[in-house]
């Protein structure tokens, strides 16, 4: 069993303070729109990845006029009682502490207590571009696989020593032949990334469409395509070819970083011909499926945050998703909703024992 067993919020977004007591099981928030019902789902999110799943940039997630936000977790598992502290000061950099213990590498706490975020935005993945499919993507290798998530980080820098490169050449500070210096590593690494996100891909797929299919019931056969440049030939020959381009833009314009991931419905971009009902199963089966493969590798079951969905989706896709926490499918499972009495008719055919909180709470 994996849970977070308590939440602790201070200052962080509109909360100026405020304690809860989860359930290992089913837990709901509810409340009207603005109490900060989403925060306190981002705040879990933050507990497991160190960042918010909302806003980026931790000096926007400090509550108005205040210097700082604290978030506290009490992660529960069957073995041990872990502590988390992430806090930011504005002007700061922030400090993730376990056990007291602050970490020199936030890249360490990743992994260890996994979420799966369930949101009305999730219509993104199909609707925003490839950048954005791409961090969905890394962001589920790299709770599970630390080697890649340091190759991520090193060919970041490396993408940008030789983007820098690049504008130097353009301008005469710099000589074409100093290219040499970076590309065999830009390769290198590179190709890395392109064989670990292949194999996911190939993975992934067969989990995908077997929760579209329990959650959609839809006939048509989705799919994943994934596009690599390193899925052309040899890839230095690539790079020496696209050089002249590389330097016209100053920046690099081959490699991972311009990986592509299209979905389908039947061989058709589900983006442009896929309908409202056919897109909500679509993106609702990524997340199921990328809670399965954390399931699967990461050896605990992910914390299911679930924001705002029974208004998003129609009865029959609540009722299956239901039927799924009654199953066992799922472990703990924190929800949003608007409607106390809707949340407590549908989870009244939960066979799990689970709490609400309504917000305001008297101690917020």
């Amino acid at each position: 069993m994996h849970y977070l067993g308590q939440l602790q919020l201070v200052n962080y977004k509109n909360h100026d303070f405020l304690t809860l007591e989860f359930s290992a099981n089913v837990n709901a928030i509810v409340g009207r729109n603005g109490v900060g019902k989403t925060n306190v789902l981002d705040a879990v999110h933050y507990l497991s990845m160190c960042k918010s799943y909302l806003n980026p940039l931790d000096k926007q997630n400090i509550r108005l006029n205040q210097p700082f936000f604290s978030i506290q977790g009490l992660w529960i598992t069957e073995q041990q009682q872990d502590l988390v502290v992430c806090s930011v000061k504005a002007g700061t950099k922030k400090v993730v502490k376990r056990n007291k213990v602050a970490y020199e590498k936030l890249s360490d706490h990743i992994g260890l207590f996994p979420v799966v975020f369930i949101s009305p935005y999730d219509g993104d993945l199909i609707a925003e571009g490839n950048e954005f499919r791409r961090k969905w993507l890394d962001g589920i290798i790299a709770q599970i696989d630390r080697r890649y998530l340091e190759d991520l980080l090193h060919f970041q820098r490396i993408l940008d020593q030789r983007n820098a490169l690049l504008k130097n050449i353009s301008i005469g500070n710099a000589q074409n032949d100093e290219l040499a210096i970076w590309n065999p590593s830009f390769e290198e690494v590179g190709d890395r990334i392109y064989r670990r996100r292949l194999a996911f891909i190939e993975e992934f797929i067969p989990l995908f469409r077997a929760n579209f299919e329990q959650i959609g019931n839809e006939e048509e056969t989705p799919d994943i395509q994934y596009k690599s440049d390193f899925q052309k030939g040899e890839f230095a020959q690539l790079l020496a070819q696209h050089e002249r381009r590389d330097l016209m833009f100053q920046y690099s314009t081959v490699g991972p970083q311009k990986d592509e991931i299209v979905f389908t419905l039947n061989d058709q971009p589900v983006k442009k011909f896929g309908s409202q009902g056919q897109q909500k199963s679509f993106v609702l089966a990524l997340r199921l499926a990328q809670y399965h493969y954390l399931h699967l590798h990461a050896g605990k079951k992910p914390v299911l945050l679930l924001d705002d969905i029974f208004d998003k989706l129609d009865s029959i896709r609540v009722q299956r998703l239901m039927d799924l926490v009654s199953k066992d499918v799922f472990g703990q499972v924190i929800i949003t909703d608007t409607e106390s009495e809707r949340v407590k008719a549908i989870l009244s055919t939960v066979l799990k024992d689970f709490r609400i909180f309504e917000l305001p709470l008297d101690a917020s």
